[in-house]
């Protein structure tokens, strides 16, 4: 197993730390929320990024740092540029900082490590540590390769199918040479943690992404679960969401569902949707949280490295239906926040579905089981992790 070298070294309190953070784009999403906490913690510290919107520079108080990538034309091609954003943040010089923390997912801001930058000239010269909060090792290039050759998710299809079968075996060796080169990893869940292993043979620590439960939980005792009604899911309508699966499995059963959200996908789920089906495309703030405190239960079928709305939906004091499997292992407990359907398909939903009325949960239990998610208990084990790499100086 490789080991950090003891040329690192970190102050005793997070809050004499040079930081700087890098983050594969900043559009919106849970893996954006890490940033925006980790902000929070280190308010001075640069924020690398190959694009950025200008709504997330506001939220970032202008600390987001941007190069030629985010200029056009690669601002317009940056998702088909992985090379170029690879090239970028390898030759970026982090080399003034006591500590780099990437977030990256599908994208390659761990590339940072500046052990690729320059050359140490003694091994007593202290470097940066690089610690990196992974969301996933690359889809596309690991776990999901299969299913982003049948729907690339960009068009056209043909030219991404050919790209990726091309260009896979370059970009799965260099996303792996730059994970040797990180010092630390933290994977957002025990799924991801798995994959961490399996990809990059390393070992990682888990801190689950930081989820607004505040939001959500000041509905929680208003409706209880005797007066709740119907089924609701909430994501981006794309074909990995299963969102199919969910409509097709109420369809069978006659039962009313609420589908929140918008994507490439709407139109397709709206051709196979029953009448017991609803879509809101366009769901204000207020009538999502409604929507999570008013159902049953939240239905969740995609295969997640985490999941940020079904814990959404325990924080409102509704149970989530899931599928057995990623993210979801880690919030979804038996009987008590919810259940699980063991195959991805209809059948063994609807066999779900069916019993469900049989279950009895405490909105109460759920909530408070969500609430150890929020962006407090985040912030609080990042920092005990820190002090915990700091006092150990190496493995």
């Amino acid at each position: 197993m490789k080991q950090p070298p003891s040329t690192f070294h970190l102050p005793p309190s997070t809050r004499n730390l040079k930081v700087a953070i890098a983050h594969d784009w900043l559009l919106g999403g849970g893996a954006e929320q890490v940033v925006l906490e980790l902000h929070k913690m280190f308010p001075e510290a640069p924020i690398y990024t190959s694009y950025c919107s200008d709504e997330w520079r506001d939220k970032l108080d202008g600390k987001v740092v941007t190069g030629y990538l985010q200029k056009w034309p690669f601002s317009r091609l940056r998702k088909f540029l992985p090379l170029l954003r690879q090239r970028w943040f390898k030759k970026l010089d982090l080399s003034d900082y006591d500590l780099i923390i990437s977030s990256s997912g599908n994208g390659e801001a761990k590339f940072v490590s500046p052990s690729s930058n320059f050359q140490l000239p003694s091994s007593n010269m202290q470097r940066p540590l690089h610690v990196c909060y992974c969301h996933s090792p690359v889809h596309f290039y690991w776990r999901h390769y299969d299913n982003y050759l049948k729907n690339p998710g960009f068009r056209p299809k043909w030219l991404v199918r050919i790209g990726l079968k091309l260009l896979v075996k370059p970009l799965r060796e260099r996303d792996y040479q730059a994970a040797q080169k990180v010092d630390y990893f933290i994977a957002n869940s025990t799924h991801i943690q798995s994959d961490i292993k399996k990809y990059y043979g390393r070992d990682s620590t888990v801190i689950h992404p930081p989820v607004d439960t505040s939001r959500f939980s000041n509905s929680t005792f208003h409706i209880p679960s005797s007066k709740k009604r119907g089924f609701v899911t909430v994501g981006r309508l794309v074909p990995n969401k299963r969102t199919d699966l969910i409509i097709q499995a109420c369809n069978q059963l006659k039962l009313p569902l609420t589908v929140i959200g918008y994507g490439p996908e709407l139109g397709n789920l709206k051709r196979i949707a029953g009448d017991t089906i609803t879509f809101n495309d366009n769901a204000t703030n207020q009538e999502i949280e409604e929507s999570l405190a008013s159902a049953k239960a939240f239905i969740f079928a995609s295969l997640e490295d985490f999941g940020i709305a079904p814990v959404e939906a325990m924080a409102s004091g509704t149970p989530v239906i899931a599928y057995q499997a990623g993210g979801a292992l880690d919030y979804v407990i038996e009987g008590k926040t919810g259940t699980f359907f063991k195959e991805q398909t209809v059948d063994s939903l609807v066999r779900v579905l069916r019993q469900f009325p049989d279950h009895s949960f405490d909105p109460g239990a759920i909530s408070k089981t969500a609430r150890q998610f929020d962006q407090k208990h985040f912030r609080q084990a990042i920092k005990a992790h820190l002090k915990r790499i700091g006092s150990k100086g190496k493995k």
